[in-house]
């Protein structure tokens, strides 16, 4: 206990000084201690006093919500500031976002005092984060009642609770209703009335139309757009990451690195390194580590996993390693993201090994951990293992398994030619299965050739995803494995019915900071003949060395001659022979590819990597392969 408590002649009997002793605490346990003494000394009706113990117990860093709420009730005198602050503690608190607004009717009905600009963000925070449209209107309704619908900061609000509320038809015309300096017919902001409320107002409707998967307009908006700030680029940039527009991310962020007026923050560098990620950047992703590291970016839990998911998606999983050692070990999320990508180049033993020392940490393992354990053991064949790893996370740990881990073990018996067992767990899971879940299954049939599961299950996703290529697709290639060309033709003429388009082999490869990408049979490349010489070339020394194409592979019906051709031209073979006409001799190639890799490009892999001495990596859909000296890191397991 304080000792100024127990001294009679201390300045705290001085009302004086009575504020200034409340702002010194830096816990709840001494506030407490400064309230009971002011209570004894009968100095709580004092209305400084008391708001200055409402504001700390209310909105400090060490806040106690329950606790302002019995300071707040009873004060015999609550002005417009108490009022302010309790509403504002309960919009901030997650699970009492409605009480703000229920203290904010008494405040309308009860109180003698006004709402000021002060009051009403905190309220239209409350109606944002719970999508209360109509209360939100009502709000702002009483916005203009009390003249404050110029107010910039209420304005702000306002704009950003429709946002939230995805009604983008009244935040358009709240919006053009407020910036200043637009010109009627262009709907440009001009840059000579240009000034931060229009840049705030515009990375609010931004933001907005990014939430509503309106890309399109949300670029518009950016593009004419005067003047930008940092918080522009960074919704511009997570925005279209986090819609999957990956290259267009790293463009945007590419072009702010050329504004030399505009550096990236922390915020920024999370926002792109997800998209660099799924690419497979690695140079860039380098360069984005280096830039936090040279401008003194705090690499924290947050970025620091971003950065180690950036290392292990795209091929360096040991810098990864190095990444996530400097890093404070005990957040959850940073042991995922480590574990999940040793998983996903199919280390299993050192995923059990980094599970361990996570246990000695004394951090459990969350449902999350368990996916890439799961997903280890399936990529290694180990379907003991994984089945006691299953068994472990509901008994041990407690979890209730999700539809993911379902589907990791549906992916692990699948693999392994448990099709029966995968099939009835998926029919006697707790929950109801999804398309995911039934293609992890169909993979697996197809890799077996089960022509009878495999047709159930297609019609099964069918009906679930009438319009996704994957069943059909999978289906077509099943028949024709077995020679069932009228099979094939049906289920392509149902595709052509439905207009129905299989999604196109896809690879990228990055060169010098630039990613290339490219298209089965794709010809569109400035280098386009040099890459086709290289081809051949390739071609002529697999050949040589008795390297027989894998002519099944090819699921069309055609001579050997033209299938040949067909396997020649996958486009991750193309993306190796481009990174082999890019770059000095022995230097790693590192491929990102959309689907998984065919059996035929699997075994080539195999043997380039050895006749041109490189070390060749490729992600793809499913895991790594390592190609080095003539083999490949999954052991022919994929």
């Amino acid at each position: 206990m304080n000792a100024f408590m127990f001294q009679p002649n201390t300045a705290c009997y001085d009302p004086r000084v009575g504020v200034p002793q409340i702002r010194t605490c830096k816990s709840m346990r001494e506030l407490k201690q400064v309230h009971a003494f002011f209570v004894k000394t009968a100095r709580t009706h004092d209305t400084t006093i008391a708001t200055e113990i409402l504001s700390l117990s209310a909105t400090s860093d060490f806040r106690d919500t329950g606790y302002a709420l019995s300071v707040f009730d009873q004060m015999p005198d609550r002005n417009c500031f108490a009022w302010n602050t309790v509403i504002r503690a309960l919009a901030e608190t997650q699970d009492r976002l409605l009480d703000a607004l229920l203290v904010f009717c008494q405040m309308m009905t009860e109180a003698t005092v006004e709402p000021n600009r002060f009051t009403f963000p905190s309220v239209l925070k409350a109606c944002a984060v719970m999508a209360r449209l109509g209360e939100g209107k009502q709000v702002h309704g009483l916005v203009l009642k009390f003249g404050l619908g110029d107010d910039e900061f209420v304005v702000t609000n306002l704009l950003r609770m429709y946002v939230m509320c995805a009604s983008m038809e009244d935040a358009h015309v709240l919006f053009y209703r407020n910036v200043k300096g637009v010109d009627d017919v262009r709907g440009l902001v001009r840059e000579e009335k240009r000034g931060e409320f229009n840049v705030v107002l515009c990375n609010v409707m931004v933001d907005g139309y990014v939430r509503v998967g309106n890309l399109k307009a949300a670029r518009e908006l950016f593009d004419r757009m005067a003047q930008r700030s940092v918080v522009s680029w960074n919704v511009m940039i997570s925005g279209y990451a986090q819609n999957g527009f990956y290259r267009e991310a790293i463009e945007v962020f590419n072009r702010m690195m050329q504004n030399v007026d505009m550096l990236p923050n922390r915020v920024t560098l999370v926002s792109v390194l997800p998209a660099i990620s799924r690419l497979g950047a690695l140079e860039l992703g380098k360069w984005v580590h280096l830039y936090a590291e040279k401008n003194k970016i705090r690499i924290d839990d947050v970025l620091g996993s971003a950065l180690v998911d950036m290392y292990a998606k795209c091929g360096s999983i040991e810098k990864a390693i190095l990444v996530f050692e400097r890093l404070p070990q005990n957040n959850v999320i940073t042991w995922n993201v480590v574990i999940s990508g040793l998983a996903m180049h199919g280390k299993a033993n050192d995923v059990f090994n980094y599970l361990s020392k996570m246990e000695k940490c004394g951090i459990s393992p969350s449902d999350v951990t368990y996916i890439a354990i799961l997903s280890a053991c399936s990529h290694a064949g180990l379907v003991d293992k994984g089945r006691s790893f299953f068994s472990d996370m509901v008994n041990r740990i407690g979890l209730e398994p999700k539809i993911e881990h379902y589907g990791c073990m549906v992916d692990l018996l699948g693999r392994a030619g448990y099709l029966e067992e995968a099939e009835q767990l998926i029919l006697n899971m707790p929950m109801k299965p999804d398309d995911v879940i039934w293609k992890a299954l169909l993979g697996a049939c197809k890799m077996h050739k089960n022509i009878e599961i495999g047709t159930r299950v297609a019609e099964v996703l069918m009906q679930l995803a009438p319009h996704d290529s994957g069943a059909y697709v999978a289906l077509s290639n099943m028949y024709a494995s077995t020679g069932d060309w009228d099979g094939v033709a049906e289920v392509r003429l149902m595709m052509k019915d439905m207009d129905i388009r299989k999604d196109p082999g896809c690879s990228w490869i990055e060169i010098d900071g630039v990613i290339h990408e490219f298209l089965v049979e794709d010809d569109s490349h400035p280098r386009a003949k040099d890459i086709h010489s290289m081809l051949k070339e390739i071609s002529n020394k697999l050949s040589l060395e008795g390297h027989m194409p894998d002519t099944t592979q090819v699921l069309l019906k055609m001579d050997e001659k033209n299938k040949e051709t067909v396997l020649h031209y996958h486009s991750e073979k193309i993306a190796v022979a481009f990174g082999l006409i890019s770059t000095p001799p022995k230097t790693p190639l590192c491929i990102v590819k959309n689907l998984r890799i065919c059996e035929d490009c699997h075994s080539s892999m195999k043997l380039i990597a050895k006749m041109y001495e490189r070390k060749i990596v490729i992600r793809d859909r499913k895991r790594f392969h390592h190609f080095e000296h003539g083999s490949c890191s999954c052991m022919d397991y994929w």
